[in-house]
């Protein structure tokens, strides 16, 4: 009789460690690494996409997907960090998903609704996916979640829109161990790139993503008091600012 309460002690014991690895298990963010790939190999060192490239290996990019549908972030478990690596991964992800789908496609603008209502009913809007058992769209990700939740203006220069004007798609994937040297890369290389802003010490002539987020910003300053922590060029206080157009065709 005591024999048998020792195994069945011993039995109840290793299963409660075998519940507890598979609850820990559970909790953890899951590997960007089959998106690593896939950007490495279909998104060149300056953000042009491979659409075509994305298309061939699918199934690969929507097993992808499905990693991220199954495994929403847990805020009591992960950091905050390894929280804003999945959602950026998210958005990028799925656009290139949504492109590729109705690929060829001059501009991710083509595939607004037919009643188009700017901020409303827009390409953005469309709730075309699944984060744990909800459906999402990529303005859920980017306005209700990174914007609400993250006081992070550098994630204006990683998300990506699938076009000429927006920051260049990164060619690998974000994670919680590099995100801050990430992100601040994606800052300095878009704000002094010539292509997306034209800066000097008395005139700026930058991206309507600074207009269009300015809030994001300047809440620590001036716009730019933002600039001039990234930019090469000192500008002065006093320098005259304008938006440059915005080039909605594809990235790629």
């Amino acid at each position: 009789m005591k024999t048998l309460l020792i195994l069945i002690s011993l039995f109840l014991f290793n299963f409660s460690c075998g519940a507890y690895e598979i609850s820990d298990a559970a909790e953890k963010a899951p590997s960007h690494e089959i998106f690593d790939e896939l950007l490495k190999k279909y998104v060149s060192k300056d953000g042009k996409v491979d659409y075509k490239g994305f298309i061939k290996e699918e199934k690969k990019l929507q097993k992808y997907l499905d990693l991220l549908s199954n495994n929403a972030p847990d805020k009591k478990a992960w950091s905050k960090d390894e929280q804003l690596a999945y959602w950026i991964n998210a958005y990028n992800a799925f656009t290139i998903k949504l492109i590729a789908d109705n690929y060829p496609v001059e501009s991710i603008k083509d595939l607004n609704p037919t009643l188009n209502v700017p901020m409303v009913n827009t390409v953005w809007t469309k709730k075309f996916f699944k984060i744990g058992g909800e459906d999402t769209s990529l303005d859920d990700i980017e306005h209700k979640i990174i914007r609400k939740e993250f006081d992070e203006p550098r994630i204006h220069f990683a998300v990506n829109c699938a076009s000429k004007s927006c920051p260049p798609l990164l060619n690998e994937a974000f994670t919680a161990e590099k995100l801050d040297s990430q992100l601040e890369k994606a800052a300095k290389d878009f704000i002094n790139n010539p292509k997306y802003n034209k800066i000097s010490a008395e005139k700026v002539e930058i991206s309507q993503i600074f207009s269009w987020f300015k809030g994001d910003f300047t809440k620590k300053g001036s716009l730019i008091d933002y600039l001039n922590k990234y930019s090469k060029v000192k500008i002065k206080s006093n320098a005259k600012v304008s938006n440059i157009k915005y080039d909605w065709s594809l990235n790629e």
